[in-house]
């Protein structure tokens, strides 16, 4: 297994049909950000963050089902906070001047 591969990966083609019916709950719900790829990745980073060996099937589609949109958001939020500096590769100049008011508008 690769290093960035779940224990649960295995199990994903057969989960899909679940992951669509939460996804498509959360959209009726008003969530309309929610995707089945998005909601995999909260899955296997928090809900599962510690796979089991012996893990059934039932408990995988369990989980998948009992996400609450609550939960899903807040996971989706601290994540949009963990996205790339997007003023990395910018040097301090030119921050300033960015940031700085217009001096040839008067």
């Amino acid at each position: 297994m690769k290093s960035n591969q779940h224990p649960y990966d295995r199990f994903y083609e057969s989960l899909e049909p679940a992951l669509i019916s939460k996804v498509e709950e959360f959209e009726i719900l008003g969530y309309g950000k929610a995707d089945v790829g998005r909601l995999w990745s909260y899955l296997t980073k928090k809900k599962w963050k510690k796979p089991e060996t012996d893990v059934k099937f039932f408990q995988l589609v369990s989980d998948v089902l009992t996400v609450k949109p609550g939960e899903y958001m807040s996971f989706e939020t601290i994540e949009a906070y963990r996205s790339p500096n997007w003023f990395a590769d910018v040097n301090e100049d030119e921050l300033n001047e960015l940031l700085r008011p217009n001096k040839h508008g008067k």
